[in-house]
């Protein structure tokens, strides 16, 4: 169990996430990090050299992305801290907060920015010189599509360790296609206007203004997530599966992304003092990790939220709030299934399945949005989990109290 990690309420926030060659796909990830934090910042009257250690979440590679923390951290006016950039895939989010509880937790720091950033949209195509091949021809990849559609170690795509999922646990299409419909009902009560805002508002930088590639000028505003479609029964049903014979459709699986997210992560005290209502703390409780056999990534969280839930002296039972990275409805299903969870009550107020996956910042959303759900039920314990590329998994888990 970690001892001494917290989260200052409402000290986080995430860009609406716009599908791949949206209205983000022209901008530079770590240069949009670096400018939606500073204003994310400004808002809250956080000054940058309250920060003693950063890190960085960035999966997709771009110009100059080489200098990663220490560039971002410098646009944004906290040259002072230094870090790392941490890839790992949909998992990023969760490895960034446990790289900065471990900081916080070690008392090397007391105030830690953690922030995860992606752009799917306009990947770089990626050449490796090969002299002793023939003719000195070397390899190339299409960094976002290639590695999307081929696992070097397990020989297949993503998609596959979805079917092969669905098989082992005779998971149907029309399961599937529920799945979605509620998770989609889910996201739609997080839009609902009320006295103050809607969900979103909570969290969310939105309007968003978009700047032009040189962050000289606006250039448009983004109001809210982008290129979600509605979803009906009737429109699931017309979908006929990616791979013949098989159970998994467009509409079953989430789409690539681009946003940005980040929250503080500090000791107990820093807390106290950044929180914008002292009352409410946000305990980072435990992590779980785990990887399953090769071709079934989407059962990997069973294991990391059993691992996170034990660390944390709790079960599955204890849990008031679950958030879930689930590329394909296949994920939820199964892990009802084994865990006991209730299927119909996860992913309260949207999931990656409907919002999207930048990769990157995809799980800090999710936690983020377990937080304040917890903050409206009055406090509790949440779990987030995960899969990622290479058939693992993270789980997070978050306590909400007085």
């Amino acid at each position: 169990m970690i001892e001494n990690v917290y989260l200052p309420y409402r000290a986080y926030w995430c860009t609406p996430f716009s599908r791949w060659q949206g209205s983000l796909a022209h901008l530079h990830s770590v240069r949009l990090a670096a400018h939606v934090t500073q204003q994310a910042l400004g808002a809250r009257e956080m000054d940058p050299e309250n920060f003693d250690y950063g890190v960085l979440g960035l999966t997709i590679p771009q110009q100059n992305s080489f200098y990663g923390l220490p560039w971002m951290a410098g646009l944004l006016g906290a040259a002072q801290i230094s870090g790392p950039t941490i890839g790992q895939a949909c998992a990023t989010s969760a490895r960034v907060m446990a790289c900065a509880a471990d900081e916080v937790e070690m008392g090397r720091s007391s105030c830690v920015l953690a922030v995860t950033t992606d752009r799917t949209s306009n990947g770089p195509h990626i050449y490796y010189p090969a002299p002793e091949a023939p003719g000195g021809t070397g390899a190339h990849e299409n960094w976002v599509l290639d590695n999307f559609s081929h696992d070097p170690l397990a020989k297949c795509d993503m998609l596959q360790t979805a079917e092969n999922c669905a098989e082992r646990w005779q998971v149907s299409r029309e399961e599937q296609n529920a799945l979605v419909l509620r998770r989609y009902e889910q996201y739609e009560d997080a839009l609902v206007i009320g006295e103050d805002g809607c969900f979103q508002d909570r969290y969310m930088l939105r309007p968003l203004d978009i700047p032009d590639a040189r962050f000289q000028k606006t250039i448009g505003s983004l109001e809210g997530d982008e290129g979600i479609y509605p979803t009906t029964q009737e429109g699931l049903d017309k979908l006929k599966p990616v791979r013949e014979s098989g159970t998994v459709t467009y509409g079953t699986q989430t789409h690539p992304a681009d946003g940005c997210a980040g929250m503080v992560i500090t000791d107990c005290d820093k807390a106290q003092e950044l929180s914008q209502d002292a009352g409410i703390k946000i305990r980072l409780m435990s992590i779980g990790q785990s990887r399953v056999e090769l071709t079934f990534m989407p059962s990997a969280p069973i294991k990391a939220a059993a691992d996170a839930l034990s660390a944390a002296n709790i079960t599955i039972r204890d849990v008031v709030a679950i958030k879930s990275h689930n590329p394909f409805a296949v994920n939820d299903i199964i892990f009802a299934r084994e865990t006991g969870a209730d299927l119909e009550t996860m992913n309260n107020f949207g999931c990656s399945l409907i919002w999207g996956h930048p990769q990157g910042p995809t799980g800090m959303r999710a936690i983020i949005e377990l937080i304040e759900e917890l903050v409206m039920k009055g406090g509790g314990y949440g779990l987030f989990h995960g899969c990622a590329a290479g058939d693992t998994a993270m789980a997070v888990v978050i306590k909400v109290g007085e």
